[in-house]
């Protein structure tokens, strides 16, 4: 069987460094960060801090006041996001494509906000205060189902949640949609909304998140004095397209999605696997499936995610896929700007990926001051630099074990 070739033809985004995708990447290309304190929630009741936090987002350009009443925080920009992107498209669904137009968005925790909320409401005044819209701003899935209602897409329809993997698994499984032939164009990426007093609590409690005061430095992807992720909110959406599809209507190319791969570490509920074996596995696979070879890739928007473990283990993954030419490839983690946005992030970074190939640019990673001997390839430190990207993967790694490879070349 032919597979079907599959390109992005739109980009949305809302994040800590803009309320769209080109003013977030315009500042990840000038090595800005989106940290800031942690003001959402009182920071005296916690080790942590600083977030990478949005701050100005107002949902009522996208939907209304009524509408927005009914969503959790990570539905809204869901839906912000989905919409700027088919925008940005110029995908019309109408009635005739309707059923050939599907959403795949997933989250990795949902509405953590509603349910805190709520439970309040509960332990104060009983259930018959609670919310009847409780249970559909809190589920995960319910970004993809408004979404879907929103844009009048009827096609395949679904939610990944694989933790921080979310956003790359939702888009490579979209992918394998249009490629397979179930669907001429899919909405897709991750959304999340995790800074609410409890989901800060779980993970201070775990110790995966930075103590660092410092808002400029707090997230240090591969330095040595690295000592966790800031929380990070937001969504990053793209419209995937089948290139006939995408040329019939004269749509402008972004870039092409060749591969995708998953795997599971089947090793420990937090830990990465010794080595990143199941990353290597994923890389492995993704390049494989997008019929490339490693030394093919440019550059890598790596997991990076600025704690121990995740960043050792995946530069010794890297090493194991590339080997020679993992020295010759630049890496960097844009998580040094953005924040970790977990279910959100391999949305925003496949976008950075596709940005990254159009403008041949490499992004930076910024804050690195202290190598690490154990990381030790090139992570474009601190300032983002010229380079063209012929093909490039981006890494997702999640809680669970969940390890999820993009890849993508040049449109030619």
């Amino acid at each position: 069987m032919t597979k079907r070739r599959v390109v992005i033809t739109g980009i949305g985004a809302v994040t800590p460094l803009g309320l769209d995708a080109e003013t977030t990447w315009k500042n990840i290309v000038a090595g800005k960060s989106g940290i800031g304190p942690l003001t959402r929630i009182n920071a005296d009741d916690f080790p942590a801090k600083v977030a990478a936090q949005i701050n100005d987002f107002n949902p009522e350009e996208f939907m209304e006041k009524k509408e927005a009443r009914k969503m959790d925080r990570f539905t809204q920009y869901a839906v912000a996001a989905s919409i700027m992107a088919v925008k940005d498209s110029g995908l019309a669904i109408v009635d005739e494509n309707a059923h050939r137009v599907g959403v795949w968005i997933g989250s990795g925790i949902g509405g953590m906000e509603t349910f805190e909320q709520q439970f309040e409401v509960f332990q104060n005044r009983g259930y018959r205060r609670v919310s009847p819209f409780f249970v559909p701003m809190m589920i995960p899935d319910m970004a993809a189902g408004q979404v879907s209602i929103m844009l009048g897409a009827k096609g395949f329809n679904s939610c990944t949640v694989t933790a921080c993997a979310t956003g790359t698994n939702s888009i490579g499984d979209a992918f394998k949609v249009i490629q397979r032939g179930d669907a001429d164009a899919m909405v897709t990426g991750g959304t999340e909304a995790p800074i609410t007093k409890m989901a800060v609590a779980g993970f201070c409690a775990n110790t995966a998140l930075s103590t660092n005061p410092d808002p400029a430095t707090a997230s240090r992807p591969f330095d040595k004095n690295r000592d966790g992720f800031v929380m990070g909110e937001g969504a990053g959406i793209v419209v995937l397209e089948e290139l006939e599809h995408a040329k019939a209507r004269g749509a402008k190319i972004y870039a092409e999605v060749v591969g995708y791969a998953a795997t599971g570490d089947a090793y420990h509920i937090t830990a990465p696997a010794p080595g990143g074996e199941g990353g290597v596995r994923a890389m492995r696979m993704a390049i494989e499936d997008g019929g490339l070879n490693p030394e093919d890739i440019d550059y890598i928007n790596a997991h990076g995610t600025s704690t121990d473990y995740n960043d050792k283990f995946e530069t010794n993954a890297i090493k194991e896929v590339f080997g020679e030419h993992a020295y010759k490839l630049a890496v960097s983690s844009t998580k040094s700007m953005t924040g970790h946005l977990l279910g959100a992030a391999g949305g925003v970074e496949a976008i950075f990926t596709a940005l990254a190939i159009r403008d041949s640019v490499l992004p930076p990673t910024i804050n690195y001051e202290t190598p690490d001997p154990e990381c030790d390839l090139d992570y474009v430190v601190n300032q983002s630099r010229q380079g063209e990207i012929k093909a490039a993967i981006s890494n997702s790694l999640g809680f669970g074990g969940h390890n999820a490879t993009l890849a993508f070349k040049k449109y030619e």
